[in-house]
């Protein structure tokens, strides 16, 4: 867990398609372990950085010492440009990298994402190469045209709810039981597509399993 003073910085950020709004949270003072992007659902389905599993996921890499840049991808608030297919919207998770390599220079960089979020990050990491990729709820089936061949090379952590009415769990398993190597799944019992009532679950899954992938000086 962190201690001490936390930064909370909304952010105006240079992306490809004009200006990105951003916000950056976690703890201040020292150089920390990592540093990580964490991307937001589907702009066409309301998704923002404000989504409510983003913001856990941010939260938990912010407790195990990291600040973790949320952004809003072109089009979504105050974020200028338009929805671009998940392809522009992953160079704008490219940009948002860009900037915290320039305030934290030579930290690693981790990249998280859900649902479509998952895709974009998937994606900016096979340009990237993070220290870690977290994939909550990837829809593998529908967007599986984008991702084809793009097998992140770093260690990599999948969580999947099995009731999950958007993102059929026996897709995940089987499109990851495809991959050589293959990540580590975690599938959640009675677990649908939002986390609804189980946020407090996914915050310990990550604790969990992200923990002891932390950078130690």
């Amino acid at each position: 867990m962190t201690t001490g003073e936390t930064l909370r910085e909304a952010l105006t950020l240079a992306g490809p398609a004009g200006a990105l709004e951003a916000l950056l949270e976690g703890p201040a003072g020292a150089v920390p372990p990592a540093v990580a992007v964490v991307c937001h659902p589907h702009p066409l389905h309301q998704g923002t950085m404000l989504n409510k599993v983003v913001h856990t996921v941010a939260r938990s890499l912010n407790e195990l010492g990291l600040p973790a840049l949320r952004f809003n991808y072109r089009g979504v608030g105050a974020s200028e440009g338009a929805y671009a297919d998940g392809l522009g919207e992953a160079e704008d998770a490219v940009a948002a990298a860009g900037y915290l390599a320039g305030r934290y220079p030579g930290v690693p960089l981790w990249l998280a994402g859900f649902s479509f979020g998952a895709v974009v990050s998937w994606r900016a990491a096979a340009r990237l190469r993070p220290g870690q990729l977290v994939s909550i709820a990837p829809p593998v089936e529908r967007m599986a045209d984008v991702v084809a061949g793009l097998r992140p090379d770093c260690p990599w952590l999948v969580v999947q709810g099995d009731a999950d009415e958007v993102v059929p769990c026996a897709g995940v398993r089987d499109y990851v039981a495809r991959l050589a190597p293959p990540p580590e799944l975690v599938v959640l019992p009675g677990v649908d597509h939002f986390f609804h009532g189980r946020l407090s679950l996914l915050k310990a899954v990550l604790h969990e399993h992200l923990a002891a992938r932390v950078p130690r000086p």
